[in-house]
């Protein structure tokens, strides 16, 4: 499954960082949190450094972050705290 985004809540700006796919100045460090699997086996990560380009929208995680991410997948059960979450689920309207 995919992962999903979250909302996120801390950004900060770098001139001195270029974009990986323009090649321009002025990438954005977000701070995200992704979900893995669902139902019992849901896994929340916070707090993943996400680089973003203000200018032409790409988003993207480093190899370093990704290595960090299958860690955290493999040894979940000795990593993660469990807590309560609220789940909702949406139901699209009829057309």
């Amino acid at each position: 499954m995919a992962p999903r985004a979250r909302s996120t809540s801390s950004r900060s700006t770098s001139s001195r960082y270029l974009c990986a796919s323009c090649g321009r100045a002025g990438v954005q460090l977000w701070r995200v949190a992704r979900t893995f699997g669902g139902g019992r086996d849901l896994l929340v990560v916070e707090g993943i450094p996400m680089w973003s380009c203000a200018r032409c929208g790409e988003s993207y995680f480093t190899a370093q972050t990704m290595h960090e991410l299958e860690r955290i997948k493999a040894l979940r059960k000795s990593v993660a705290v469990r807590k309560p979450v609220s789940v909702a689920e949406f139901h699209r309207a009829s057309a």
